[in-house]
């Protein structure tokens, strides 16, 4: 089991990496939602099914599709001057 949180921990580091690492807001977008579903792949490998439900909801599907109707916004208002 521990090689197990072993890979999910490199795995939630790797792509905490491809977030950062990401120069396009949108990439970064997609990049965070990854992010969330290794994290959430980690809460469910050390046994925190709740915290690992809300992750997904919050980090994988939320917090990303708010940043992208910002970006969208940010796009319509640059297109209008």
């Amino acid at each position: 089991m521990s090689w197990l949180i072993a890979a999910a921990l490199f795995a939630v580091a790797a792509s905490g990496l491809l977030v950062v690492r990401s120069r396009s807001p949108r990439r970064q977008v997609f990049a965070l939602a990854g992010n969330g579903v290794t994290l959430g792949i980690l809460f469910f490998v050390v046994q925190a099914p709740d915290v690992a439900l809300s992750e997904f909801a919050v980090n994988t599907v939320i917090t990303p599709l708010l940043f992208l109707v910002t970006l969208a916004a940010a796009a319509m208002n640059e297109a209008r001057r």
